[in-house]
């Protein structure tokens, strides 16, 4: 296990601009933490874990107890067999989305899958999406909004480069209707991850334009999508895994730190972020 001597203090904002490493000391180890979600309530946490380069994924879960976050485990849904990822719970906390390669004996397409929580708080069986959201390439990181669409990259066929951004709106009859989000989200570049913020106004994508895949923002405005910068982040590492703050004000990212780990680190977007995110752990008003 690498020990963390510390991480960013979710209370205290940092200079807007700046990365601070976050992962809480029992969550940070000798491989690569990313993709993190958090339950509604800030006592859950999900995030995978892989090893040194970058395979092996797996999804981990945490509580947040007196004594911090607790020794990660395995969830319910784990698969016997293949590799989970890129989970992310639904706002209500009552489906948690992530993509696997359970169905694939070759252990190389990721669809996206669910998991709904019973009323006793167990998980279910994991259900595989169908087509349009599900392809014969590879999808990744799924974003579920309020309303039930799904935001994800997608290597398919017909695209305008390698991988691009879709989102998938579910119908009445219970099927799915998915389209290419376009330019500027989509392009002859490398997108393949997305999250967007609660009003729909702001977006962050992790896109690969020949040097690394790295953090890209975007706003929209009433002609559309207009990207407004990069986030300053390392530029000799990839970073992937973005998730947004409810208010789109912090995001949380992982890149590389050391030479056998990543991290997960925070950096604000504005200049006055709202402090109480990422969940404090344990939370301020806990005593012994």
């Amino acid at each position: 296990m690498l020990l963390i001597a510390g991480c960013a203090d979710a209370g205290a904002p940092n200079p807007t601009g700046t990365a601070m490493r976050w992962t809480p000391p029992a969550i940070a180890s000798d491989q690569y933490e990313s993709s993190p979600t958090f339950s509604p309530d800030g006592r859950e946490l999900y995030f995978m874990r892989s090893d040194r380069q970058f395979g092996n994924w797996r999804i981990l879960h945490s509580r947040c107890g007196r004594d911090g976050w607790s020794t990660p485990q395995t969830p319910s849904f784990a698969a016997a067999s293949g590799a989970d990822a890129d989970p992310f719970l639904s706002a209500d906390g009552r489906r948690l989305y992530f993509v696997s390669t359970r169905h694939d004996p070759a252990g190389e397409d990721l669809d996206i899958y669910y998991v709904e929580r019973g009323a006793d708080g167990a998980w279910g069986t994991a259900q595989r999406l169908p087509e349009p959201v599900n392809s014969k390439a590879s999808e990744l990181l799924p974003r579920a909004t309020a309303d039930g669409r799904l935001y994800f990259g997608s290597s398919r066929a017909g695209g305008h480069g390698k991988n691009d951004l879709y989102l998938a709106t579910p119908q009445a009859d219970g099927g799915w209707r998915a389209h290419n989000l376009g330019a500027p989200l989509s392009t002859a570049a490398d997108e393949y991850e997305a999250d967007i913020a609660r009003d729909g106004r702001s977006l962050v994508a992790v896109i690969d334009r020949g040097d690394r895949s790295h953090l890209y923002r975007f706003e929209r405005g009433e002609d559309g999508w207009r990207e407004s910068g990069r986030i300053a982040a390392r530029g000799d590492v990839f970073q992937v895994g973005p998730l947004l703050s409810p208010r789109g004000d912090r995001l949380l990212f992982a890149q590389a730190d050391g030479e056998r780990s990543g991290e997960l680190f925070l950096i604000d977007l504005v200049a006055r972020p709202d402090p109480s995110w990422p969940p404090r752990c344990p939370p301020a008003q806990a005593t012994r």
